[in-house]
């Protein structure tokens, strides 16, 4: 029976999706295309929904029960007081839990073995609402049977006089369809065959959930998949219940655009559309096999059809008021963004990629957690990949994000107007709401500092790799200083925002904290110090003192890092220093500097190449800001040939480094990789 509500949501598609059990023909989405943003016709409205209900009256619904005619219960016997005592314990439990088994009884004639599973996207919500339906629907449906198992759009409960735990059924299953048929069915059997095989491979691996869904590009389309087992199985019968049910259902409807199959010990289903996301689950076009329900439905016809008008015109009006509310509040914060202007100036605004709040979700299945690559001040970073099959990088802005409204911002007014091959790209930004999200280039090789303070990981970083990235960086920050239409100070350079593309060119990136500078305006004073400790420039971290001069500090200690393969913070827990600045500065006074030489590098590093870079470094960190060089002149030392005129000792002498006062032991050990890791990134400290 169709369950009709009164819709509170953000656009048609999601209401109609998650609220009503209404299945909707395939053109559903170009048709609401059409009539969205107008003032659509009541008439034609209520056309369209009638249109729709009469459709599929035809199709078979949930639930979709397999009941026992062999053995039978009797009316008010111990059995059955088992049965529902069961049955009652199962919705409390799915509130927190999508799988769980259960035992009831003492005497063997009176136990009842019983589960249920919720399909793992569901919320707890959507999971103690499916399992409470189902333990209604199984003995409404399969009344006084002692074995029975039903199944439900997101979950399936299923019980029996007889222990079947962790005992594999592949009988007795239900495939369904989508009523459309794809072109060339054989080829698409074959790639479907291929999909499911590898989620099969990937969801019985997973102890923990047995659960998989993947999303594959097939011509111009893209597949959405999903197999499940369930939780008493073990990994082998899990594997063997999902290759069964992938050949049965690729044999008989191979020919469909979608379909599904239902058995006792597992799930499969897949779309050309993401049927899957946190909300709830979304109908599909059908053909079951139960002729009976479609009688009844053709006699409802009429009373359905007097309640559908009168709640779509209320849902109507609801949704209609909402959406234009909500599209003018994202209007407005879009308006907001693109016609900020860098110098103050309105009337330069330049139009910005925007992606909807959608299509990222479906970006990164609905930010799933198997998405994430990592997560900062800011909030989570996922992989995605768009329609057009292009992989990026998702920042999404946690509501207690350290980097507020402002810096976000800031960071996509900075990074629009700013193109350079060693600066990440933003591909497009979404204000929706409270979301607030970076769609970025994705680069392969994550960041720096994952790959260079690994000892393992940091075998790739051959001394020319390093060479290469040292430099990169160089570009990129001297482009920011110098050479783009804006003087920018990115102030919080480090190895985690140093990102690295498949040949391991560097990007530096987040943006958030960056600063710019007008005019001829050379230093400025901040409240506020942002950054992180062992990159920040001592006249920043004590005074708040900010210039071009801050970044080259910060770019010194991230090239001491490269070259050595050391971590600054933390440095003092080898008991050699308080930090690699200071055991720099000795080595080099003490004329012992190769032995910061990385072992790693020692068969492929230049001597006097790694001397020179060492020089740079120290000039680079020099306590007085006045003191180090700009970031022109260390290109142009960092290109320095082996010729008289560039050679080490025409550079000039540093002097000593900041924070390089503190303890110091006279006998020295050969240092090795015992640093911790700090990478704390100061949002809110008052200078002294």
């Amino acid at each position: 029976m169709y369950n009709i509500y009164i819709c509170n949501c953000n656009s048609v598609e999601e209401g109609f999706s998650n609220k009503f059990d209404l299945v909707f023909l395939s053109n559903q989405k170009a048709i609401m295309n059409h009539l969205e943003g107008v003032v659509k016709p009541i008439p034609l409205l209520l056309l369209y929904f009638l249109w729709t209900l009469l459709s599929n009256l035809s199709l078979a619904d949930p639930p979709y029960p397999r009941c026992s005619n062999t053995s039978n219960y009797t009316e008010n016997s111990l059995f059955q007081n088992n049965l529902q005592n069961l049955l009652g314990t199962f919705p409390s439990n799915a509130s927190t839990l999508k799988f769980h088994s259960a035992i009831i009884g003492k005497k063997d004639a009176d136990k009842v073995y019983g589960l249920y599973m919720c399909l793992s996207y569901v919320n707890d919500t959507l999971c103690h609402d499916c399992i409470a339906t189902a333990a209604q629907d199984v003995l409404g449906l399969c009344h006084n049977s002692k074995e029975a198992v039903v199944w439900e759009e997101s979950c399936q409960l299923r019980y029996s006089n007889e222990n079947f735990f962790g005992k594999l059924s592949v009988t007795g299953n239900i495939p369904l369809d989508n009523v459309q048929n794809i072109s060339q069915p054989e080829e698409f059997k074959s790639f479907m065959k291929k999909t499911l095989r590898n989620l099969t491979q990937v969801a019985a691996s997973n102890d923990s959930s047995m659960y998989a869904t993947g999303e594959v590009a097939y011509m111009d389309k893209t597949v959405y998949a999903l197999v499940q087992c369930t939780g008493d199985l073990s990994s082998d019968d899990c594997k063997k219940c999902l290759g069964s049910a992938t050949e049965e259902i690729l044999d008989v409807y191979y020919h469909s655009i979608g379909a599904r199959l239902l058995s006792r010990s597992c799930y499969l289903r897949y779309e050309l559309y993401a049927f899957y996301s946190e909300s709830g689950s979304m109908a599909i076009n059908t053909n079951g096999e139960d002729n009976g329900r479609k009688r009844w439905k053709f006699a409802l016809v009429a009373v359905v059809i007097s309640c559908l008008v009168v709640v779509v015109l209320g849902s109507y009006a609801c949704y209609y008021a909402l959406n234009r509310r909500h599209k003018k509040r994202n209007n407005e914060n879009r308006r907001k963004i693109s016609h900020m202007n860098i110098h103050g100036d309105d009337s330069t605004a330049q139009e910005f990629p925007y992606i909807d709040l959608a299509s990222i979700k479906i970006a990164t299945n609905n930010f799933s957690d198997s998405n994430k690559l990592g997560e900062g001040g800011f909030g989570p970073v996922y992989k995605g990949a768009l329609r057009d099959g292009k992989e990026v990088a998702v920042k999404r802005l946690s509501i207690c994000s350290e980097q507020g409204s402002e810096e976000f911002s800031n960071e996509v007014l900075l990074i629009l107007k700013l193109q350079h091959n060693n600066l990440v790209k933003l591909l497009g930004f979404c204000v929706d709401g409270k979301e607030k999200i970076l769609v970025y280039e994705y680069l392969p090789n994550s960041s720096l500092d994952i790959i260079l303070f690994d000892s393992r990981k940091r075998a790739q970083l051959d001394w020319s790799t390093r060479v290469k990235i040292v430099n990169g960086i160089a570009r990129g920050t001297l482009y920011l200083h110098e050479d783009s239409r804006l003087r920018i100070i990115h102030r919080d350079l480090k190895a985690s925002n140093i990102l690295l593309d498949l040949n391991m060119n560097p990007k530096i990136s987040d943006f958030g904290m960056a600063r710019i500078f007008a005019g001829t305006e050379s230093q400025a004073n901040t409240a506020t110090i942002v950054g992180t400790y062992g990159y920040m420039a001592p006249e920043y971290a004590m005074e708040g003192l900010y210039s071009v001069k801050s970044d080259v500090f910060s770019f010194g200690v991230l090239l001491l890092e490269i070259i050595t393969g050391k971590r600054n913070a933390g440095f003092h827990l080898t008991k050699l220093a308080p930090c690699l600045l200071s055991y720099t500065w000795q080595l080099w006074q003490g004329g012992q500097a190769l032995e910061l030489v990385d072992p790693l590098v020692v068969d492929s590093y230049d001597q006097d190449e790694f001397m020179r870079y060492l020089q740079i470094g120290l000039l680079c960190v020099q306590k007085d800001a006045n003191d180090r060089p700009t970031m022109s002149s260390v290109v142009v030392m960092l290109k320095g040939e082996s010729t008289a005129s560039n050679s080490t000792l025409s550079l000039c002498k540093p002097k000593q480094p900041a924070f390089s006062m503190g303890r110091f032991t006279a006998h020295r050990q050969p240092l090795v990789d015992t640093c911790s890791v700090n990478g704390v990134t100061v949002s809110s400290l008052m200078p002294r």
